[in-house]
């Protein structure tokens, strides 16, 4: 499996809705607590090494 880098959200605008939602009435610590573990069960879901890898690399990418 290769990691998906082109649009594939059916509904971009409710997701980052509910992502902001998920992350209203947080402090600051609590909201990266939530990205925390939101990045962790995502990653348990999506299982596949080779794609974690590929998605640490590209995240990586975009921060230098």
């Amino acid at each position: 499996m290769s990691l998906i880098t082109t649009p594939n959200i059916e509904d971009p605008d409710g997701f980052y809705a509910a992502l902001l939602a998920a992350h209203e009435g947080l402090d600051e610590a609590q909201s990266n607590a939530l990205n925390a573990q939101l990045i962790l069960i995502l990653t348990n879901h999506i299982g596949d090494m080779e794609v974690l890898q590929a998605a640490f690399a590209l995240a990586r990418e975009g921060t230098t």
